[in-house]
């Protein structure tokens, strides 16, 4: 399973409703990965003066899991994924195509409570929590 970046973000701020789904997760034999996008929107979305603890808690998240990238493959199904939402006047952000784009690729749900773009992809498994 895919974490999103807005399940990074509420599990770094310690919701507990993020917390309560990672443990559910640990818990299982699913894969727990995230993507090369959400660590680009994570890390940029730290505070310009984040504390140490704060870059060291972000960097042990993604330490923890396996990071996909996006490969020319995932690329070109994300490209095919924005072209068609513009296509019928349903725009979303590019890093979500991206990360669903990889996510198809790689036969994987993403959890995320972002289900206003992720909801509009054809084919693409969720699960919100």
């Amino acid at each position: 399973m895919i974490l999103d970046t807005t399940f990074l973000i509420d599990l770094l701020r310690g919701e507990k409703s993020a917390v309560d789904k990672i443990t559910e997760l640990e818990g299982t034999n699913e894969p727990v990965l995230t993507t090369s996008v959400s660590v680009f929107e994570v890390w940029q979305g730290l505070p310009k003066k984040a504390s140490q603890a704060q870059i060291e808690k972000t960097l042990e998240l993604f330490k923890s899991m396996n990071v996909l990238r996006l490969d020319f493959d995932s690329a070109v199904q994300a490209g095919d994924i924005q072209r068609e939402l513009k296509s019928t006047g349903q725009v979303i952000d590019p890093e979500d195509a991206m990360i669903a784009g990889i996510a198809k690729i790689s036969s994987e749900k993403i959890l995320t409570r972002n289900q206003k773009h992720f909801g509009k992809i054809k084919g693409l498994k969720t699960e919100t929590y």
